[in-house]
């Protein structure tokens, strides 16, 4: 088995919203992701969307692009809720959205009949990012942060002797001041559950520059903003190899 992950396809077919507004690199780019999934992703792969699925505002306006992802190649695709989702309210009303072969984490975990645990959280911006408002981001990033141990918790519950523990997140879950050895609250969490591999994106263009990526604190780390992967899923784990680094 393999494990794509993809972020950000900011998909608005009900909601019809111009990427390009953002750069020209977002041109035609849902036709663009169409193409690149179908191609690199076979029938029997899992692909992760960690966040930012799409410009919708109502679940009815979200259904054409879960309908997109429905149609794209894999078994399952396993969404994660971005900051942009507002579309994604509860649990149970996303998840009876959900065309046959989506599913939705959501505070909780997923195990894969194949030895993998899937966990993780939206996240948040962290303290040490420099657009973090003081006043206004870390009450938010603590409930995140209690939203990422229930997660945690439920993949513990679920993880039986030799399962891999694989992580969505949409925010960067380390910031440009860390410590070097110290992964902070985040990534730690991540490397004390057993977290082999994490998958986030959220940060586009220029901000691109604050990605954490490689090993660290013995998870690796996988960038896939989509406007960072030319709008192609990549690969992050196979049961073959375990977790799978960023090409060279």
């Amino acid at each position: 088995m393999r494990i794509f992950a993809i972020g950000d396809p900011h998909l608005s077919f009900g909601r019809p919203k111009p990427m390009e507004i953002f750069g020209e690199v977002w041109k035609d780019h849902p036709a663009r992701l169409a193409e690149a999934w179908d191609r690199v992703v076979g029938d029997d792969d899992v692909v992760l969307v960690v966040g930012d699925i799409s410009w919708a505002h109502s679940p009815a306006e979200a259904l054409p692009d879960l309908d997109y992802l429905a149609r794209r190649r894999g078994r399952l695709k396993v969404l994660l809720r971005g900051n942009h989702d507002s579309w994604w309210k509860s649990a149970g009303k996303v998840r009876s959205l959900l065309p046959e072969g989506l599913a939705a984490l959501h505070h909780d975990a997923l195990r894969l009949e194949q030895g993998v645990v899937l966990c993780g959280a939206r996240g948040w911006s962290l303290p040490s990012m420099p657009w973090s408002d003081p006043e206004r981001d870390p009450p938010i990033y603590r409930r995140e942060l209690e939203r990422l141990d229930l997660s945690l918790a439920a993949a513990e519950r679920l993880r039986q002797p030799g399962d891999a523990l694989v992580a969505l997140l949409h925010y960067p879950p380390l910031g440009p001041d860390a410590p070097a050895g110290e992964p902070g609250e985040v990534l730690g969490r991540l490397a004390r559950a057993g977290v082999e591999v994490a998958a986030y994106g959220h940060l586009h263009g220029e901000d691109h520059r604050w990605a954490p990526r490689g090993t660290i604190g013995g998870v690796v780390l996988r960038f896939v903003a989509a406007d960072f992967t030319v709008f192609t899923p990549q690969p992050i784990w196979t049961s073959e190899q375990g977790p799978v680094d960023e090409p060279g």
